[in-house]
């Protein structure tokens, strides 16, 4: 059985009992404010549902990250970088992010409803979350999102509308990770798209050994 959540914002289940079929469900119910957000993130466990069901969360094992310094910045990207002219941002158009992350997944369903939307703004207006952004122009045309805790980004998600966009946020990301204080990116589950670009599975117990290092900004 899966554990339905109380109202106490901090009370989750130990991770340990997330089923592993499917990988990483952990329990059901309670809300989308900002406590139980920060509550959840802490300890390794993040939101995933389809609109309409009730709250899914989620802390899977293995789990996918990068670290910085391993972010694959091929010669390809660097030309394709300089050709197009893009610049980046980090911050300056957080609801803009997202909101286009939602927009290119509604085709074939998205997570990113408009619950999660605005549960994640309210995270980044209280300062617990970060966007980059990738603009051809004034044109927004990438970027990626997602919840900051001390040193530990976990990403939500990424989007391009033009070649190479969101890659050249995360590239971004990745060279300034000392400066915006990212000592891990958490990618959540396996891609073949994240895994080419240099993050590696670890297994749910390092990732929180992981979390609980980083957690704290220096």
């Amino acid at each position: 059985m899966i554990p339905w959540l109380s109202e106490q914002p901090d009370q989750f289940p130990c991770t340990d009992q997330a089923l592993t079929e499917p990988n990483g469900l952990l329990a059901v119910g309670g809300d989308l404010s900002i406590e139980r957000l920060i509550a959840a993130y802490q300890r390794g466990i993040f939101p995933w549902y389809s609109d309409g069901e009730p709250i899914l969360w989620w802390s899977p094992d293995p789990r996918l990250v990068l670290y910085p310094a391993d972010f694959k910045y091929r010669r390809s990207l660097a030309k394709s970088w300089r050709r197009r002219g893009y610049h980046v941002t980090v911050n300056q158009a957080f609801n803009q992010v997202i909101a286009l992350c939602a927009s290119e997944r509604s085709m074939a369903g998205t997570w990113i409803h408009a619950d999660m939307q605005a549960a994640y703004c309210r995270l980044f207006k209280a300062g617990y979350a970060l966007s980059v952004e990738t603009w051809d122009g004034s044109e927004l045309v990438g970027g990626l999102y997602g919840v900051k805790l001390g040193q530990v980004l976990f990403g939500e998600s990424m989007v391009s509308v033009a070649t190479d966009a969101s890659k050249i946020a995360l590239a971004h990301l990745c060279h300034q990770a000392d400066l915006y204080q990212i000592q891990i990116i958490d990618c959540q589950m396996p891609t073949a798209h994240l895994a080419s670009l240099g993050a590696r599975l670890i297994s749910r117990s390092a990732f929180l050994t992981e979390v609980r290092r980083w957690h704290e900004p220096i």
